[in-house]
């Protein structure tokens, strides 16, 4: 296990340092840079815009421009803004809290309605039930979330004539106010999750309900509640746990779109004006924390297949 572990965390540093040379080398390769942004209209001169490019270390080669980053990462020292001329990492962490809470609400609101929907439609396989929530199901797939997002807003401003709140507010300082500003972000990031994630349970279920084990459960008198819900659902649920990692990736870029609709000061929004102003130590700092949260989860769910499916064990079984 323990192995194991160190393999698919080696992996997962080398994936982390090839999306930081790929980002890195990619923004530059963008035309314009922040020299140019900032001075355009300014009338100033060439010595001088080259003067500013020299203080932001733009006029070295990019992988020296690389070098120096990293090892300035590897102290904790991810750069200075080119814009707020404020250290990264302080304009980062202020930020994470509010993309951390968007996702995992987005992610946890969306695999609990999901597995719901897929139990109830694999119970009533071939029923009215379950072509409407199939129906549903797919319809959800099908949308974006920033255009569910949008209609969400649409209808409860027209039949409710409310809107959510234009300044965000921590939970610790109001929450009724949080609450109401993150519940259609919420369920607009959760509902390709709890789409697909229905989807999966009621097919895995549904091959699991047939299966010889399942019979062989009836056939000793265990009651149909607990059939579905502890031994079919546990055996569909390494599927499911698959797929929480692919759609983890779904979640964390549709919080770039949510958050700048919604106007939430968080990772996306912070990445997504960076990406305009082509201020490159805020970018890559962001992706980083992206590509870093996707690889951890991706290697807590492949342990934790070892807890849910009784077949895996931890020696030849996860090498």
């Amino acid at each position: 296990m323990i192995g194991y572990t160190l393999r698919r965390l080696g992996y997962g540093v080398v994936v982390m340092c090839l999306v930081t040379v790929f980002v890195f080398v990619i923004m530059r390769l963008v035309p314009g840079d922040a020299v140019s942004l900032q001075l355009q209209d300014t009338g100033v001169s060439k010595e001088a815009a080259d003067a500013l490019r020299g203080e932001f270390g733009l006029d070295d080669p990019v992988w020296v421009q690389l070098g120096e980053w990293l090892a300035g990462a590897v102290q904790g020292d991810l750069g200075t803004s080119f814009y707020n001329k404020e250290p990264v990492i302080d304009l980062f962490l202020a930020r994470v809290p509010v993309t951390v809470q968007l996702g995992l609400l987005a992610m946890l609101v969306g695999t609990a309605l999901g597995l719901t929907v897929g139990i109830i439609a694999a119970v009533t396989r071939g029923s009215v039930t379950d072509s409407a929530l199939r129906v549903f199901a797919v319809a959800f797939l099908s949308v974006p979330n920033f255009v569910i997002a949008l209609l969400l807003l649409t209808a409860f401003a027209l039949w409710f004539a409310w809107s959510p709140p234009l300044v965000y507010a921590q939970p610790t300082e109001d929450f009724t106010s949080w609450a109401q500003q993150m519940a259609i972000p919420v369920f607009a990031l959760g509902t390709g999750g709890m789409a697909a994630v229905a989807r999966l349970t009621r097919s895995s279920m549904l091959e699991s309900l047939g299966s010889d084990y399942i019979r062989t459960v009836r056939a000793k008198g265990v009651r149909e509640r607990t059939v579905v819900l502890k031994h079919s659902l546990r055996n569909s649920t390494i599927a499911v746990l698959t797929l929480l990692g692919l759609e983890l990736a779904t979640v964390l870029g549709g919080t770039v779109i949510i958050e700048r609709m919604f106007g939430l000061p968080g990772t996306g929004q912070l990445i997504y004006q960076a990406v305009l102003d082509r201020d490159y130590p805020v970018v890559v700092a962001c992706t980083i924390f992206y590509a870093a949260l996707f690889v951890i989860t991706i290697i807590l769910i492949d342990l934790l297949y070892a807890l849910v499916d009784p077949r895996i064990r931890t020696g030849k079984a996860l090498s």
